[in-house]
C-alpha cells in the first residue's frame, strides 16, 4: 500500500499487506472466482472543490480493491482485490474501462502490489505464498495499533496469465512494494538489512543496491515514468525512545504507522530531498509525466483521523493543493502515461462502509 504494507492507513488495515477459497487451483484467464463482483463502469460527478477530476469511472464493486497501476501503453490496469470467498487480496489486471478481469497471482497466501514490466507482458508482486498456503495471522494488538511486515513476503514476476512464475528476492525478511523503470530495473522495500529502506536490483534480481541509509520507514518507493527519479514515503526517526520502539516491533515483524511525508532523489539514490512537511501521513507518492509535479495521498488535514484525501505538489515542495474532498478515504494514485486520467482507490459510493473500489478520471490541469 502500504505501497505498501502500505503505508499508515488505519482504514485499510484489511488490503495492506489479502488467499481465498478458490486456492486449490487456478481460476481460469478471464474469470474471477465465484461470487466476486462484476465490472461495469459507472460515472460519478466530482465532489465540490475538485477541479482536477472530470468523468470519474468506478470500476470496481464490492470486496476489497486498491493499488491499481496503468501499463505502459495505458490500456489495463494491475489491482490487488479481495473479492468473492477469498480472505486475502490476489493480483489482478483489467482494461482501464473495468472489463476483462484476469486473475495473475496463484490464490494463495497474501499479496500486494501488482506492477507492469515496461512490456506489458509480465507483472512483479509480492506474495507470501512460499511460506504458506493460507493468509498470514493478524497481528497482535495487545501492543497497540500496529501493521504486520510480514517475513514470508518476496518478490515474483509472472506473465499475465500467471504462469512462468519466477521469484526474484531471496533475503531474509520482508521484500515488496516493488515498481519498474523503463529499463526494467526494479526499486522496492525491504527489511533485509534490520531497517526498512529503500532498494533496487536488476530485472531478475541481480545487483541490489541500497538507496536510502537512515533510521526510520522509508519505503513505498515509486519511479517517475523517464525513470530518472524516485518518490517514497518515509521518515527519519531521531527521538531515542522512538527509535527503540520502532526496532523492537520491526523485530517483530510489526511496524506503529506515524506521521511520514513524501522524498525524492535520483534513481541511482543520490539527491535526496524532502518534498512534503505537513504534520500528517502521506503516502503513495507519483510523480507527473512531466517531472515537474508529484501526486500523493495524505491526512495533513486531519491528522489524528482517518480521512486521507489526495495533493498535488510540485517537486521543490511549492504549491501544494487538495484534489480531491471525500470525506473518507481517497488514496494510491497514478497518473496515466500521458498524464490525462488519474487512477485512484477510494470508499467513495461504497455499497457497504469501509468497501474500498478503483476509480479512473480524466485529469484535469
Amino acid at each position: 500500500m502500504s505501497r505498501a504494507p502500505r503505508p499508515s492507513l488505519p482504514v485499510l488495515l484489511v488490503l495492506v499487506v489479502a488467499c481465498g477459497a478458490w486456492l486449490a487451483a487456478r481460476v481460469p484467464a478471464g474469470q474471477v472466482p465465484p461470487g466476486a463482483p462484476t465490472a461495469s463502469a459507472v460515472v460519478l460527478q466530482p465532489i465540490q472543490g475538485e477541479k482536477h477530476l472530470a468523468n470519474i469511472r468506478q470500476l470496481t464493486f464490492g470486496g476489497e480493491n486498491a493499488e491499481a497501476y496503468f501499463s505502459r501503453d495505458g490500456r489495463r490496469l494491475v489491482f490487488q482485490s479481495t473479492r468473492g470467498a477469498q480472505e486475502c487480496d490476489q493480483i489482478y489486471t483489467m482494461n482501464v474501462d473495468g472489463s476483462d478481469v484476469r486473475p495473475v497471482s496463484t490464490g494463495e497466501g497474501r499479496t500486494t502490489c501488482g506492477y507492469f514490466t515496461p512490456d506489458g507482458q509480465q507483472v512483479v508482486y509480492a506474495s507470501t505464498h512460499l511460506g504458506g498456503k493460507a493468509c498470514p495471522p493478524k497481528p497482535d494488538f495487545s501492543r497497540g495499533y500496529v501493521w504486520p511486515i510480514y517475513a514470508s513476503y518476496d518478490i515474483f514476476r509472472a506473465r499475465l496469465d500467471g504462469s512462468g512464475l519466477v521469484r526474484l528476492t531471496t533475503a531474509p525478511g520482508y521484500d515488496a512494494e516493488a515498481t519498474i523503470a523503463p529499463s526494467g530495473r526494479i526499486v522496492f522495500t525491504s527489511v533485509r538489512d534490520g531497517d526498512m529502506e529503500v532498494y533496487s536490483m536488476d530485472a531478475d534480481g541481480a545487483n541490489v543496491k541500497r538507496l536510502t541509509n537512515r533510521p526510520g520507514p522509508d519505503g513505498g518507493p515509486f519511479f517517475s515514468y523517464d525513470g530518472s527519479l524516485i518518490a517514497w514515503r518515509g521518515k527519519q526517526i531521531a527521538d531515542a525512545k522512538e527509535l527503540d520502539d520502532y526496532r523492537a516491533l520491526l523485530q517483530a515483524g510489526l511496524w506503529r504507522p506515524t506521521d511520514l511525508d513524501i522524498f525524492v532523489m535520483n534513481a541511482d539514490g543520490t539527491g535526496a530531498r524532502q518534498v512534503t512537511d505537513t504534520g500528517g501521513s502521506s503516502f503513495a507518492p507519483f510523480i507527473h509525466p512531466d517531472n515537474k509535479r508529484l501526486i500523493f495521498a495524505s491526512n495533513e488535514h486531519d491528522p489524528n483521523g482517518r480521512n486521507f484525501d489526495l495533493y498535488l505538489i510540485n517537486l521543490d515542495g511549492t504549491g501544494r493543493q487538495r484534489v480531491t474532498f471525500n470525506d473518507t478515504f481517497d488514496g494510491f494514485p497514478m497518473f496515466s502515461p500521458d498524464g490525462r486520467k488519474l487512477v485512484f482507490a477510494s470508499n467513495r459510493n461504497d455499497a457497504k462502509p469501509g468497501e474500498t473500489n478503483i476509480f479512473v478520471a480524466d485529469w484535469i490541469d
